[in-house]
């Protein structure tokens, strides 16, 4: 069974279209990212999948649910980790885990574990807001992971980092491959280029193309991925 399978999903609001008749298939434990200039589509594509917005036309299964009517249980295989970092700033690191663990009914020594996965340890105590950008972001993956979900949602999980976080936030990532189904969203080429399986391009709503990197660079005629994305986008290929 696929992770996630979207079936003409379709949202407008109002003369607009923002995701048109979208045809995806995510495979089981693979980190996939989905691209796109701003308005592209991708954050109301995610947003469905979460049960954040509901699609105007078609469907989606999230291992083998549909969206439309099995909302709640799809919520308990998902974890979702936003752009704006969903922690508690007034609250130790601990407290943070601690409060995800009694909501989602799940140990206490959960946050132990995820503390070590995570190289919290040395902040178990600290308030998150007194926690560097790239803490807060551990942090915040961390807590997405709590329920033990088998779909996470990245959305654009290093933004704002400088280089060294973002290369830590990286190793994290990467070290969810194969565990746990990853949907990343980002603006950095690199980002996707370097941790992803395969990669959907998105455009107005529209899926244009999908596939690893070195086959999106390859149907691009283009050496960097970066340059790959900018001729897909702007449709300079053969």
């Amino acid at each position: 069974m696929e992770s996630i399978k979207t079936l003409k999903l379709t949202k407008k609001y109002k003369d607009t279209i923002a995701v048109d008749r979208l045809d995806l298939t995510v495979k089981r434990g693979e980190l996939f990212a989905l691209l796109g200039i701003n308005g592209a589509g991708k954050t109301t594509t995610i947003k469905m999948l979460c049960g954040l917005t509901r699609p105007t036309d078609g469907d989606a299964l999230i291992l083998g649910k549909s969206v439309l009517s099995e909302m709640v249980e799809i919520k308990r295989l998902i974890g979702v980790s936003p752009q704006e970092t969903a922690v508690a700033l007034g609250l130790t690191v601990k407290e943070n885990l601690e409060l995800i663990c009694g909501i989602n009914k799940m140990p206490l020594e959960k946050a132990t574990e995820l503390c070590n996965t995570f190289g919290l340890n040395g902040v178990f105590g600290k308030k998150a807001g007194k926690l560097s950008g790239g803490f807060q972001r551990r942090l915040s993956i961390a807590m997405s992971l709590i329920n033990e979900p088998e779909i996470l949602f990245l959305d654009e999980p290093t933004l704002g980092l400088d280089v060294i976080a973002r290369s830590e936030l990286w190793d994290t990532i990467r070290s969810l491959k194969g565990k746990v189904t990853v949907i990343l969203t980002t603006h950095y080429m690199e980002e996707a280029e370097a941790l992803s399986d395969r990669i959907g391009i998105m455009k107005s709503g529209r899926l244009l193309t999908i596939g690893t990197a070195d086959e999106l660079k390859q149907k691009a005629e283009a050496e960097k991925f970066e340059d790959a994305f900018v001729k897909i986008v702007k449709g300079d290929i053969s």
